[in-house]
């Protein structure tokens, strides 16, 4: 069994096409697919069912390729090292980013990168939470921007900023005029949330642990077509602090401080435990910390550098 077997296994399971992974890894239909058989000859198993259109993996198979996805970035970690001690460029980063978060961090990240690390290319993917995690520990990612807690198994979370959040109402809410809406009064029937929200799932409002039956659900990752729905139907939202140097004037008016308490997130960095990247993470770092008001950062991260 060698690394360039068990890359060619991982590239079929990707294009689920035998000619397209033997183009993608730079060889031969019948160089990829007599090591193939090779590897299941040795290991006396079936990994892929031929007579299946597209190809996938049988069940077996699908066990295998995932433990061939953690035998490789092992292997790439190991590089990883070797490059870290020669300071040479850490090549490709993979990242994970809730769709709550990228519109804050993305356009400015692709930035950082291109004019202070141009050597380094950074393949982003925008997905749910659950989605992200599971690529994690499959190490189809290397790294990922999330809410805290993300309190999963094999997962190390490193903070980085925390932000408070805002309600933004339409003008026929009761509560418009007031300066600051204390937290304890926010009514659920009037709220619109993310179908995988920052708030609700965290419990910092009283409406968290009471029936969500009546509130409106928009199912997907947009804070700005949320801002909408609230312009064109009434009632509020809540909203990240980074949305507000987004907004125009009108926006502005409609968005309240929150008390009692005042809620937020922290975000954070999330890497397999195994994870020994540690001048790609502070790269990422410096790029945050040139992204994100100084205020805002983890104060450990204002002062050290991470440590794994």
């Amino acid at each position: 069994m060698t690394l360039q077997q068990l890359e060619y296994i991982v590239a079929v399971d990707n294009c689920r096409h035998f000619v397209r992974a033997a183009e993608s890894c730079g060889v031969t239909q019948s160089t990829l697919s007599s090591l193939i058989q090779k590897l299941e000859a040795e290991l006396d198993v079936t990994i892929f069912d031929r007579t299946s259109h597209p190809i996938r993996p049988t069940t077996l198979g699908e066990e295998i390729i995932a433990q061939a996805r953690v035998v490789l970035y092992n292997a790439s970690q190991m590089e990883e090292l070797v490059s870290t001690h020669k300071e040479q460029s850490v090549g490709h980063i993979r990242l994970g980013i809730a769709s709550t978060i990228s519109p804050y961090i993305l356009p400015k990240l692709f930035g950082y990168l291109k004019e202070h690390h141009p050597e380094i290319t950074l393949a982003v993917e925008e997905a749910r939470i659950e989605t992200i995690k599971k690529k994690l520990r499959r190490a189809e990612l290397d790294v990922a921007m999330l809410a805290m807690p993300v309190a999963e198994e094999g997962l190390l979370e490193i903070p980085i900023y925390h932000e408070r959040y805002y309600a933004y109402l339409n003008p026929t809410e009761a509560n418009y005029n007031e300066a600051q809406l204390d937290t304890q009064t926010l009514r659920s029937e009037s709220i619109w949330v993310l179908g995988e929200s920052y708030c609700p799932n965290h419990g910092q409002f009283p409406f968290c642990v009471r029936d969500m039956t009546n509130a409106s659900i928009y199912a997907a990752g947009s804070v700005e077509t949320l801002m909408r729905i609230v312009d064109e139907n009434g009632g509020y939202t809540i909203i990240p602090e980074m949305q507000l140097p987004l907004m125009c004037g009108a926006q502005r008016e409609r968005v309240r401080e929150l008390y009692n308490p005042t809620p937020g997130r922290d975000v954070a960095f999330v890497v397999r435990r195994d994870f020994v990247r540690e001048r790609m993470l502070n790269i990422l770092a410096d790029a945050i910390k040139s992204i994100i008001p100084e205020e805002m950062i983890e104060p450990r991260l204002r002062k050290f550098a991470i440590k794994l």
